[in-house]
C-alpha cells in the first residue's frame, strides 16, 4: 500500500519488509509489507501481541537493528527524505535523536549503571550539537523539570531512581536535540497502575504542549485511546486494522482487534468477563497461508486459509485486511 496525497507526512513509511535472518538462511518475518504515515503533531499508536512485529517496526525508523535483521524491501522517508538509504554515519549525527527519537522498553537497561544520569543525556547533546558542557548541563536541568524531576538530581546514578524516575529520565534524554518525532515502545512497561498513569499523562501533556509527533508502541489498547490521533493493529508482521482511534474504538472491523478490546478491562459501561483470544501467534519462520490470523479466527472460512486479505477501504479513514470487510 503507497500512500498518494498531496501534502507531505512527516513520517511514511511505504511497504516496508523487514526479517530476521537464522540458521540455514531462513527468515523471521517480522515486518511484512507494512505501510504507515505520521503527520506534523500527530500520534500513532502500534498495538498488538508480543510478537506482532511493533517494536521491529520501530528500531528499523530508528535503524537499531541487530545485526541478522535486513530490510529487503520497502521505504522509510523522514520530510520526504530517504532516510534507510542514507550513509549511516550522517544518518546518526542528523536524524537519529536530534530529529527522531526513541523511549526504549526497560528504561534500567538502558541507561549506563555506572554514570550519572545528567552525564549520559549531556553526552547525547553534545555529540548532534555545538554546544558547551555547561550549556548541556542547564538544558538537562530544564529537561528534568519538564518531566517532574528535581534538576538536582542530575548527578545521582541511575540505582538511585525509582522505575517510573527512570523512566522520566529516558523520556527527557529522548527530547534532549528537540526531535519532531518520538517513538515511545512500551513506556509503562513494568509500572505500577498509579505510575503508568503519571507517565501516559505526562506524554500526553509533552506532546501537545511541544507540538511533537509520536508514535506509542503498546499491547494494550487502553492506553492509546487519550493519546493517539490513530491506530495501526499488527498481528504476525502485519497491519492488520488502521484507522482513527475512535472509529476503531468504536467500530472495529477485523476480529483481532475485536478480540483485542474484547481482553481489555474497562472502568466504564456495564461489568463483562473479560475474554482471551484462544490459540498462540504463528510460528514467523513458517507463517500460516492465507489470513495469519485464520487459525485462531472464530470467522475462518475456507477463502481465509488460502488467501492472504489486502487492506481494503472502510469509511473514509481506515483500512481493514479481512475478507469478511
Amino acid at each position: 500500500m503507497k500512500w498518494r496525497q498531496i501534502k507531505v507526512p512527516l513520517l511514511e513509511v511505504n511497504a516496508l519488509k523487514m526479517y530476521y535472518e537464522v540458521k540455514g538462511k531462513r527468515w523471521v518475518k517480522a515486518v511484512d509489507n507494512v505501510s504507515i504515515r505520521i503527520d506534523r503533531g500527530e500520534s500513532l499508536g502500534l498495538a498488538g501481541e508480543s510478537g506482532s512485529g511493533k517494536t521491529s517496526l520501530s528500531l528499523s525508523i530508528m535503524r537499531l537493528l541487530p545485526s541478522n535483521g535486513k530490510i529487503l524491501g520497502g521505504e522509510i522517508k523522514f520530510e520526504n527524505e530517504d532516510i534507510l538509504n542514507m550513509n549511516y554515519k550522517l544518518f546518526k549525527k542528523k536524524i537519529a535523536w536530534k530529529k527522531i527519537s526513541l523511549v526504549p522498553q526497560a528504561a534500567m537497561s538502558a541507561l549506563n549503571p555506572v554514570m550519572k544520569v545528567g552525564d549520559q543525556i549531556v553526552e547525547a547533546i553534545i555529540f548532534h550539537e555545538n554546544v558547551s558542557k555547561k550549556e548541556a548541563l542547564e538544558r538537562v536541568k530544564t529537561l528534568f523539570k519538564l518531566v517532574g524531576l528535581d534538576p538536582s538530581r542530575i548527578n545521582d546514578y541511575p540505582h538511585e531512581f525509582s522505575g517510573g524516575m527512570r523512566q522520566r529520565v529516558m523520556i527527557a534524554m529522548a527530547l534532549a536535540c528537540n526531535p519532531k518525532l518520538v517513538i515511545a515502545d512500551e513506556p509503562t512497561s513494568a509500572l505500577d497502575v498509579i505510575v503508568q498513569a503519571q507517565i501516559l499523562s505526562l506524554i500526553k501533556d509533552l506532546q501537545k504542549n511541544l507540538n511533537l509527533s509520536m508514535i506509542l508502541v503498546t499491547h494494550d489498547l487502553s492506553i492509546l485511546s487519550e493519546i493517539c490521533n490513530s491506530i495501526a493493529v499488527m498481528y504476525a508482521g502485519k497491519i492488520v486494522e488502521y484507522g482513527p482511534t475512535l472509529e476503531v474504538y468504536e467500530d472495529p472491523q477485523h476480529p483481532y482487534t475485536k478480540g483485542l478490546l474484547a481482553a481489555t478491562p474497562s472502568i466504564k459501561g456495564t461489568r463483562r468477563r473479560l475474554k482471551s483470544i484462544p490459540g498462540t501467534p504463528p510460528d514467523l519462520l513458517n507463517p500460516p497461508p492465507g489470513c495469519r490470523f485464520h487459525p485462531r479466527c472464530p470467522y475462518a472460512k475456507d477463502i481465509c486459509k488460502k488467501e492472504e486479505p489486502p487492506l481494503v477501504k472502510v469509511g473514509g479513514r481506515r483500512v481493514v485486511a479481512c475478507h469478511e470487510v
